[in-house]
């Protein structure tokens, strides 16, 4: 099967371990935000040939990758589609961040992997109590703000996506000079030229697990997190007392509301301070 890893038992007699590992079979079609993917071009058909081997054979990754898509493309998909983003963004923040929250490059942070600088653009927070990138639903929504802006620029999703990457100026610039309408027939740093490729592999094996070799039962998922919403418009004293009042600990407000953080100065007394005038909607698992 195509993707599929066969790995033979070791032998009573202590024999090397034998595998045997095929390559990926690319579908016949292929499509990014209703545009298609040239696939009759060798060089194209290569570049998304070695995203989807190094994601097929990066076992432990795309499988914790896959087990999150369930507890968190609920909460995205109607984001994008009230914002008027195609769905296939929801894989731009697969690549992004693998779906996690605490995703740290050093330089950029969240689901949607925003630095200081674009993130303070795109209004969201961030403070020594605060980081809305954190945030799926908030920090989707300023995605959703600076991907419909580069789309702006180009008129073509594609190469909005590219531009997520590598910035809306410098792809402008890039595309200028080289004189050249698509993302496909740009020559990119690197990162750039695979950037599209590596999230249509995700998407490819998202849509399709057993195709390439990836086999789940509904029960493998990580289950999305059902809560209601609270809202707090005072400072709390305590924000682990805070939770345990409403019938849980600390740790599990942290899973439901990853953006809440603390500077060094404050992580023992655990105070969140609201500033005047300001609400924060808390969630907290539903039925607690």
């Amino acid at each position: 099967m195509a993707g599929y890893l066969a790995v033979n038992a070791q032998s009573a007699q202590g024999q090397a371990v034998s595998q045997r590992v095929t390559p990926i079979v690319l579908p016949d079609a292929l499509s990014f935000a209703g545009e298609p993917v040239p696939l009759n071009d060798p060089e194209v058909r290569e570049r998304l040939e070695r995203e989807l081997i190094v994601a097929c054979y990066r076992h432990s990754t795309t499988l914790i990758i896959l087990k999150r898509v369930a507890r968190w493309r609920g909460m995205f998909e109607p984001v994008l589609t009230q914002n008027g983003v195609p769905l296939d963004f929801f894989y731009l923040a697969v690549i992004e961040s693998e779906l996690e929250p605490y995703a740290d490059s050093g330089k950029a942070h969240g689901f949607w992997q925003f630095t200081d600088p674009v993130a303070r653009a795109l209004h969201l927070e961030m403070s020594a109590y605060v980081d809305q990138r954190r945030d799926p639903i908030l920090s989707t929504q300023a995605a959703c703000r600076h991907i419909k802006e580069n789309y702006n620029e180009f008129r073509n999703w594609t190469l909005a996506a590219a531009a997520y990457n590598l910035g809306k100026p410098t792809l402008k610039r890039v595309k200028n000079y080289q004189n050249v309408d698509t993302y496909y027939d740009l020559y990119l740093t690197s990162e750039t030229a695979r950037y599209v490729f590596r999230l249509l592999a995700m998407k490819l094996i998202i849509e399709n697990p057993e195709k390439y070799g990836f086999y789940l039962q509904s029960k493998d998922y990580y289950a999305p997190l059902k809560s209601r919403s609270v809202a707090v418009s005072s400072t709390i004293d305590n924000i682990a007392r805070f939770a345990q009042e409403n019938k849980i600990n600390y740790k599990v407000l942290k899973t439901y509301n990853p953006w809440i953080k603390f500077d060094s100065k404050d992580d023992y007394t655990y105070r969140f301070v609201v500033p005047a005038g300001k609400t924060y909607n808390f969630q907290l698992p539903a039925g607690k």
